[in-house]
């Protein structure tokens, strides 16, 4: 079979997945206890006006054909307009505008695990039971038990009083001056600035700055997680026959680690990177909400809590879309690190 074949074999399986996906949006979105009309109008609105509202929102039909016209929208990628967020606005413009800030923010918390946790945890595995093997382990653990929330709280706290905390350090100043505050201010002027066709380091610089507290926060869990299985993994390659024969034959540590241990060794954590996406979207959206990062987790947060189905539905339509190419790219990768590992056997 071949690579395009094989792509579009699993193009076609995953349509199962997302029409179920969209099913059970629609549930949870529609049969939820949040009324929509109600959210737009408060709790004093005179009824008939929330009649005509319901009406012109086509509330009022039938639940299968709701389903019908929601799942078809989705499908066609006509996302709507936002009912209660800023009501008129339509749904793509108003997630766009959001957008680049995740996408920032995530970029980030992939980051700082590939090259933090992977790297600490090959350590760890080729140096067992040492002092550095026992710290690594050890960090990983705890960086594993935090809570994305709870670890939120005590950055934005500590960055808040670096200065009395971290012994007269002080964030505030650090390289280029920003707000304690974590916010978007900066971003946005970086990314407005980027559309318009400059690049300006520092400003780039800044919004990096400010994005970063989040950025630790939601890849905490994933370098843990990546550290622990980097460990483990090249614990076992190290420790397997080829690589001890390898060794009789006289090949040299460098090459014997670069070229044969490392590779096998991420083998195991290919799954494990990615899976890991799906923490990021879903902790996305309280760490953009606790640390007020006005990006799409904070987004999605407003339009479930206030009722805004067209928003939360597109979301969450896309949430499933990035989560279904990201598994079928595993499936690739899978291949290219390991070639004993062909089309026909996946």
């Amino acid at each position: 079979m071949s690579r395009w074949s094989y792509l579009g074999k699993r193009l076609v399986l995953s349509i199962p997945v997302i029409l179920f996906g969209v099913t059970v949006t629609f549930i949870a979105i529609r049969m939820g206890p949040i009324d929509p009309v109600a959210a737009v109008y408060g709790q004093n609105a005179d009824p008939d006006d929330m009649a005509r509202l319901r009406q012109n929102l086509g509330l009022n039909q039938p639940l299968w054909q709701q389903y019908i016209d929601f799942a078809w929208d989705l499908f066609r990628f006509d996302l709507g307009q936002s009912w209660v967020i800023q009501a008129g606005r339509s749904t793509e413009s108003l997630i766009w505008s959001r957008a680049p800030r995740t996408i920032w923010m995530g970029f980030w918390a992939i980051l700082i695990p590939l090259f933090i946790g992977i790297p600490l945890g090959f350590y760890a595995g080729l140096n067992p039971n040492t002092i550095g093997d026992y710290s690594a382990s050890f960090g990983g653990i705890v960086w594993r038990a935090m809570p994305n929330f709870w670890l939120a709280v005590l950055l934005l706290v500590g960055l808040s009083r670096s200065e009395d905390i971290l012994f007269g350090f002080n964030w505030k100043q650090f390289i280029v001056h920003t707000p304690v505050v974590i916010g978007t201010n900066e971003f946005q002027a970086a990314w407005d600035g980027l559309r318009a066709g400059q690049i300006e380091p520092v400003q780039w610089v800044k919004a990096t700055k400010q994005i970063l507290p989040a950025a630790v926060v939601l890849g905490s869990a994933s370098m843990g997680n990546e550290m622990r299985i980097g460990r483990t993994a090249m614990l076992e390659t190290k420790n397997s026959k080829y690589v001890e024969m390898a060794k009789a034959k006289g090949v040299p540590d460098r090459v014997l680690v670069w070229k044969h241990m490392f590779r096998n060794a991420l083998i195991p954590l290919v799954p494990v990177i990615t899976a890991e996406a799906g923490l990021l979207l879903g902790g996305s959206v309280l760490v953009e909400t606790v640390m007020a990062i006005n990006g799409i987790g904070q987004l999605f947060f407003r339009a479930l809590v206030q009722g805004d189905m067209p928003v939360a539905g597109a979301l969450m339509y896309i949430f499933i879309l990035l989560l279904v190419f990201i598994n079928i790219m595993q499936d690739l990768l899978y291949t290219i690190i390991d070639p004993r590992v062909g089309y026909e056997s996946q």
